[in-house]
């Protein structure tokens, strides 16, 4: 079959007289190419782009960029120096804001409870250590990188990874509008005047990194260092420089608690102990993101898993310095943070060391770049961890394609519109937000080191009793910290996450049941043989899009064998991660039916469908027809849930002429295993069959 796309192109070109003088000749742009006897490869100009529809696709290329080919799929290793600063940019740039929530709540119990914020800070840091060893031992049994989902569903069951997911997506989204808030509050510190514009600016940032990942701005060592590395020397700069200034100033003892600014009123000893607990809830923020390496372990240079190990180690060494030495000179400078305060605990401290110069900018534009980065973490694997959960089976499926650029575009526009709500209902105020975080991360620690505890039970490799000791005890550790941020949380907003990670498991639990219950309904054995032979009267060829070896395609191939006596299957290869089994079993299976195969490394399935079609018109009779088999749900919800693929090519060819488009309804959801009616055609139906219709 020759390629799609029409012949070759004149263009005239004239002298300055205006006469012709030549021609330059361009070759036809295929659509799709032939590789070998039933195999077809889509090239970049499969896809149409005519009327309204073709500007708008063209005002995407602008927006997000052309298409990328799945053979640019391939990711660049990463170094431990680079790696230290892709993924540690969420943990680090937690302690903008980790010691401000502490403060936040112990200044509720009087003055004298501000010294109290070193020792929470200590306590927060033992725990970080308890968290980086338990997850040493999580990246050496999954080495090829392993969340919390994948450890809990694998060793616990399906109940345990789907609330482990559920709380994954809450925690990825609120980790995006705690970070943006924070990054807005450290310019609003630094430009006061600029208030009233945090939630407009808020939503602005999120727009632009959610836009430069759909362009698929990859997580380049430059991008990510700059920011990383400059914050971490300038606060690290920060706190020496303070120290330094203790050290040389009259009052030398830079564990001595300072004068609060503000004078506080001290409240009762049982009040006291619950705000303590509070306070440790509170600043258990600073854990977040700390998961991301065990996440990741993939993108390492070889030997990914010591890499791993070795980059988180040095991640929670310098996590650690940073919070503690913030804390320390909050403490010692006796800076004060309250419910409304505009100027954020680390502008204080930058202020108190430096004064208003350049450094203190510098403190303070580093502050909020890290926080921006820390974001745009989330915009990595909150994409990431849907397009498996919809692999799974447990969200809509088309989470599952990589778009344009090879990311997963609905699962960054969910995570940017989850956000953009988020910071509207909270007005972008980080201390709103903070009770709402740390929940689903510190439920996702815990389930993730007690799915561990199970798998060493289970396979008991060398060294498995130490193993479980120290999963077991980061199990215990990290379960008794989510009880206290649950009841400590829970009246100041916390609730809201409580209730939304149950609600989220019962949606995702929803869809995966309907997903089973398709695939029980249209469940094809694959040792079956099926006699299917075209044996209609129609000298029409039929088309029929095949997705996968299921009862609807049995259904339709049989509808249109009865139909014409030339049926021709035909199959697009997009997923450029799952390797398609339909080929192999076609042959087996349906022997009298001839199956075309057509690779698409640009993931567009109608498009090189279409190009096919009009192939296929150039031989006589010069008329098709494609049979689609359509999947009905009998509930609303159901819709967005099947047929994705199918709606762009229906639209495109009904209006085309000689081509018919016939739906074979298949009913999935409620009673019985099938509805079978034929429905009205989108054009008109072929001679031949107008003709025996007006015979009967």
């Amino acid at each position: 079959m020759p390629a799609s796309g029409g012949g070759p192109q004149y263009t005239p070109a004239t002298d300055k007289q205006g006469r012709v003088s030549r021609y330059r000749v361009e070759l036809p742009r295929a659509g799709i190419v032939e590789t070998g006897r039933g195999h077809f490869v889509a090239t970049e100009y499969a896809e149409r782009r005519s009327g309204w529809g073709g500007r708008f696709l063209d005002l995407k290329d602008r927006l997000i960029g052309t298409t990328v080919s799945s053979a640019r799929l391939a990711e660049q290793r990463l170094s431990k120096k680079v790696a230290l600063a892709v993924f540690s940019s969420d943990a680090l740039s937690s302690t903008a804001y980790a010691t401000q929530e502490i403060i936040l709540i112990l200044v509720i119990a009087g003055t004298a409870s501000i010294n109290l914020s070193l020792p929470i800070a200590l306590a927060i840091t033992a725990l970080l250590a308890v968290v980086i060893i338990s997850y040493s031992q999580l990246i050496r049994a999954y080495p090829a990188g392993g969340g919390a989902y994948i450890v809990a569903m694998e060793n616990l069951g399906r109940v345990a990874g789907i609330v482990a997911g559920a709380a994954l997506l809450i925690d990825y989204t609120l980790t995006v509008a705690v970070s943006i808030s924070a990054s807005v509050e450290a310019i609003v510190s630094a430009a006061p005047g600029t208030h009233d514009f945090a939630v407009p600016l808020a939503i602005g940032l999120v727009l632009v990194i959610a836009l430069g990942n759909l362009r698929g701005v990859r997580e380049s060592g430059t991008v990510f260092a700059i920011p990383t590395y400059g914050f971490v020397f300038i606060l690290g700069a920060t706190i020496v420089g303070g120290m330094v200034k203790v050290f040389l100033s009259d009052a030398p003892n830079v564990l001595e608690t300072g004068e609060p600014r503000v004078q506080l009123e001290q409240t009762g000893n049982v009040l006291m102990w619950f705000l303590v607990l509070r306070a440790f809830s509170a600043g258990c923020a600073a854990l977040t993101g700390v998961e991301a390496i065990s996440n990741g372990v993939s993108a390492f240079k070889p030997p990914e898993w010591r890499n791993a190990i070795i980059t988180m180690a040095a991640m929670g060494f310098l996590l650690g310095f940073l919070f503690i030495g913030t804390t320390l000179l909050a403490r010692h400078f006796g800076i004060v943070y309250e419910e409304g305060d505009r100027e954020t605990v680390m502008s204080q401290v930058g202020a108190e060391v430096f004064g208003r110069n350049l450094f203190y900018y510098l403190l303070q534009g580093f502050t909020a770049g890290i926080l921006f980065l820390a974001a745009n973490t989330a915009f990595n694997g909150f994409p990431l961890l849907a397009a498996i959960l919809a692999r799974d089976g447990y969200l809509p499926r088309i989470f599952h394609p990589r778009g344009n650029r090879l990311v997963y575009s609905y699962g960054i526009a969910a995570l940017a519109g989850g956000a953009i709500l988020l910071l509207v209902a909270f007005n972008a105020t980080t201390t709103r937000l903070i009770p709402l975080y740390a929940f689903g991360v510190f439920l996702c620690f815990t389930l993730a080191q007690a799915g561990l505890v199970r798998r060493w039970f289970r396979l008991k490799p060398p060294g498995w009793q130490r193993s479980a000791m120290i999963n077991g005890f980061g199990a215990i550790v990290t379960g008794v910290v989510t009880l206290i941020i649950v009841v400590t949380k829970f009246s100041q907003g916390g609730w809201l996450v409580v209730v939304a990670v149950p609600l989220a498991s019962i949606a995702i639990w929803r869809i995966g049941a309907f997903y089973r219950q398709l695939h029980r309904t249209l469940f094809v054995s694959p040792d079956a043989q099926l006699d299917i032979q075209p044996r209609g009267e129609s000298r029409v060829p039929v088309i029929v899009p095949v997705e996968d070896v299921n009862l609807a395609t049995v259904m339709t191939l049989g509808a249109a064998c009865e139909r014409s006596r030339d049926v021709t299957a035909l199959h697009v290869v997009v997923d450029p991660d799952t390797p398609s089994t339909v080929e192999d079993r076609w042959n087996r299976q349906f022997p009298a039916i001839p199956l075309v195969v057509i690779d698409s490394p640009y993931r567009n399935v109608s498009d090189p469908i279409s190009r096919y079609i009009d192939d296929r018109l150039k031989r006589a009779p010069h008329e098709v027809t494609v049979m689609v088999p359509l999947l009905e749900g009998h509930r609303w919800y159901q819709r967005p849930l099947v047929n994705q693929s199918l709606k762009r090519l229906t639209h495109m060819l009904r209006e085309r002429r000689h081509v018919e488009v016939a739906a074979v309804p298949f009913s999935v959801g409620g009673r019985g295993r099938s509805r079978r009616r034929w429905r009205r055609p989108f054009s008109r139906r072929d001679p031949l069959e107008r003709r025996l219709r007006k015979r009967r």
